[in-house]
């Protein structure tokens, strides 16, 4: 999100000066007047926070260039002034674009900082360091204004949410919860082992469906492009001199003129089912219905569900500390877990059963018919022998090492089963394609 800062004036006529983040320029303003309307200030002017190019010089030496975000450029041309330099221009950039960096390296700056703070390294230390030795211009940038942004004092859950579409949600989300808690290390290190193990679920996904999606949709075309025009040139040779055609050719022929005639019509429906296929799977009420759907999808549908348990348990032991928080562990811990369906359950059932009746957790999660019986066991266990953080890490590691064995035996079950498509599929055609060879001419004048 970018920072705006405003200028404002009370009712003595003096300058208040404030920063508001958002992602809009309007609704920063919005922000900004709802501010001034409260606190009865009249508003000057309003400042983005930008990118300035500038080229410095000390003594002698030959001249610096580097870049700096600021509120305007009389800052940076102050700030590099008090340092001894001699500026000598400073720019506007007009093309800034920051992209999110690479997944990889934004779980490599929490596995890091985790490292680090269990060697009892100081943060602010760490984090200069990671500025020095990061890469990527984004999180270079980003590490370093969480950097500042700490040492002038402000709220560390308000630094990181300014930041959360470079680092993602949930983590500048933990990140912000961490610089205020007890324990940094163990919610840095369990963020950055629910980052790893997120992505590698999601490679395995990748190979277990996506590939094979794949790879059938190109066999599927190739087909469709033998039967729809290669094959008929062939055939039509035979119909055009009256020969009788084999079942399997006649069949296939008959195939390929339908979906000739009809060709308009296959297309619309292809792009309306694609179109309908997204608009479901981005709506809200589309989301909830194909993750309540998940579990019983055969074979990946009970992977997918204890994975979300995984991460659900996860979370609930990085920030559980005690009966009093239940609530704010469980809403988060249910945004975490990547199933809409069980989020919403969470929410709108569990919680509010805790809340409003007293219910007990296990029997809350019970009610909300999205766990399973070893979940809900373990959980039970945790909460009877007063050990509830370290049973929910327990059913983590057991769904974690479960759920990745299981992994592996799917992804070779759907590469065997897309191989003997493959097979039969050639066999087919090369059926098809041979019967051709046996096709007599009806009159004797031809076999001559």
């Amino acid at each position: 999100m970018a920072e705006f800062r405003y200028s404002a004036l009370n009712l003595d006529d003096k300058v208040v000066r404030g920063v508001v983040s958002a992602r809009r320029t309007r609704q920063a303003r919005a922000m900004i007047q709802e501010i001034c309307q409260q606190n009865q200030l009249r508003w000057v002017q309003t400042e983005r926070k930008r990118t300035f190019l500038y080229t410095t010089q000390m003594g002698q030496e030959r001249p610096r260039q580097g870049e700096q975000r600021a509120f305007n450029r009389e800052e940076i041309v102050e700030a590099l002034e008090k340092m001894g330099y001699r500026v000598l221009k400073v720019q506007r950039k007009w093309i800034d674009t920051r992209l999110r960096p690479p997944f990889t390296d934004i779980v490599l700056f929490i596995r890091i900082t985790a490292d680090l703070l269990r060697e009892k390294l100081a943060y602010s230390e760490i984090l200069s360091l990671l500025v020095a030795d990061t890469s990527n211009r984004t999180l270079r940038e980003t590490i370093r204004e969480i950097n500042q942004d700490l040492k002038d004092g402000r709220e560390g859950q308000e630094v990181f949410a300014k930041h959360q579409e470079v680092l993602g949600r949930f983590p500048a989300y933990m990140l912000g919860v961490a610089s205020t808690s007890g324990d940094m290390t163990a919610i840095y290190d369990s963020t950055a082992k629910f980052l790893e193990r997120n992505e590698e679920f999601r490679k395995s996904l990748r190979q277990a469906l996506v590939m094979p999606i794949v790879v059938a949709l190109f066999l599927l075309v190739a087909v469709l492009f033998y039967v729809a025009y290669i094959f008929p040139k062939t055939a039509e040779l035979f119909v055009k001199f009256g020969m009788e055609l084999p079942p399997l050719t006649q069949l296939t022929l008959d195939l390929s003129g339908f979906l000739c005639d009809h060709l308009v019509a296959e297309i619309a429906i292809l792009v309306a089912l694609i179109c309908g296929g997204l608009h479901v799977a981005r709506s809200r009420r589309g989301r909830l219905w194909i993750d309540r759907l998940v579990p019983h999808i055969p074979v990946v549908g009970p992977l997918l569900h204890k994975t979300s348990i995984e991460i659900f348990a996860r979370v609930f032991h990085a920030l559980y500390t005690g009966s009093g928080e239940n609530i704010a562990v469980l809403r988060i811990a249910a945004e975490a877990c990547r199933n809409t369906y069980m989020e919403a359950r969470i929410v709108e059932v569990a919680i509010p059963a805790m809340l409003r009746q007293g219910t007990g957790l296990v029997e809350a999660l019970e009610q909300t018919r999205v766990f399973t019986r070893n979940a809900l066991a373990r959980f039970r266990a945790g909460v009877e022998s007063g050990s509830l953080k370290m049973a929910s890490l327990q059913l983590a590691n057991y769904y974690e090492r479960e759920t990745t064995y299981r992994m592996r035996h799917v992804i070779d079950l759907i590469n065997f089963c897309l191989s003997l498509t493959i097979a039969l599929v050639m066999i087919a055609l090369t059926l098809i394609s041979s019967e051709t060879a046996v096709i007599r001419p009806p009159n004797p004048m031809l076999q001559q």
